[in-house]
């Protein structure tokens, strides 16, 4: 009884996140792309950064090295459907969250 209701608690982050970042991206607060996202990054614009699970090796190590090198958190989290459907776009690798207020509700989601 106990893992069915742990994984539905994880399920239910999993569309919480979903639903943080649609909403994050209709008012304006994310830049999705692998251009964009590292542009909000070394502007110091972006406070979170989420990577597909199913991007590229090299895109992964490319956005934690200099994520690292600006002090901005990475997650990995969801495949590129999901996360471009939740933004209303295409697939999308990478996304950066423009935002503190919503980079904080998305860090306690995912980091449960």
């Amino acid at each position: 009884m106990r893992r069915w209701k742990r994984r539905w608690s994880s399920l239910e982050n999993r569309k919480k996140v979903l639903n943080l970042l649609g909403l994050a991206t209709r008012a304006g607060k994310t830049a999705s792309g692998e251009f964009m996202t590292e542009k909000a990054i070394k502007s110091g614009k972006a406070y979170l950064v989420i990577v597909s699970e199913e991007a590229s090796d090299n895109t992964k190590k490319m956005f934690e090295n200099s994520c690292a090198y600006y002090k901005v958190p990475v997650y990995q989290f969801g495949m590129k459907e999901e996360l471009g459907h939740a933004m209303g776009k295409e697939m999308r690798a990478s996304l950066a969250v423009l935002d503190s207020g919503f980079a904080k509700a998305l860090r306690e989601k995912l980091d449960d």
